[in-house]
């Protein structure tokens, strides 16, 4: 079973990702088991895939619309976005939207060309589970969460930006430097 980092743990992965086959069609769906779906498929589908033992994910590509799904995101056990390569940032966006606009509050899992430089940026989006390529070590890669001690802008992870948090009261009681 692969190992993703989930909630700043590595842990198991219990989910089958499906992808698309080298020609572009839709791959053959498992009988039973939790299974990540590509878009096309849900909107293809759907009955079968609801009917089916196990639970059911999606996942997006960079350039599909999280509004696709947000009337379903109540039937995913998990929705993953897709990094096809390091320079396509779309997948930060679709984040931001998943959490603050449409509210989904489930994992939110990043896949494709993720590595440890990214973890931290990409759990301010609220990414809280990462499939990192191949090569990538999880366990070295839980360092990436304490690169930086704050940031300065707001994120889905701190919705006020620091200079409006200065003015709260610390987390841990200590003064605000």
């Amino acid at each position: 079973m692969a190992l993703i980092i989930k909630d700043r743990k590595v842990a198991a992965d219990p989910w089958h990702r499906l992808e698309l086959n080298a020609e572009g069609s839709l791959p053959a769906v498992p009988s039973a088991g939790d299974i990540i779906v590509p878009l096309a498929l849900w909107q293809g589908r759907r009955k079968e895939l609801l009917a089916r033992p196990g639970r059911l994910g999606v996942w997006l590509d960079s350039h599909e619309d999280p509004a696709d799904i947000a009337e379903d995101l109540r039937l995913f056990g998990v929705v993953a976005v897709n990094f096809p390569k390091f320079g396509d940032g779309r997948g930060f966006s679709t984040a931001r939207l998943l959490r603050e606009r449409y509210g989904w509050k489930g994992e939110l899992r990043a896949v494709g060309d993720i590595f440890r430089d990214q973890l931290f940026f990409l759990s301010s989006c609220g990414f809280n589970a990462f499939a990192l390529r191949e090569g990538e070590d999880p366990q070295e890669a839980l360092a990436a969460f304490g690169d930086f001690s704050e940031a300065y802008q707001n994120s889905a992870e701190r919705p006020l930006p620091l200079f409006r948090r200065r003015h709260l009261p610390s987390p841990d009681g200590m003064e605000w430097s």
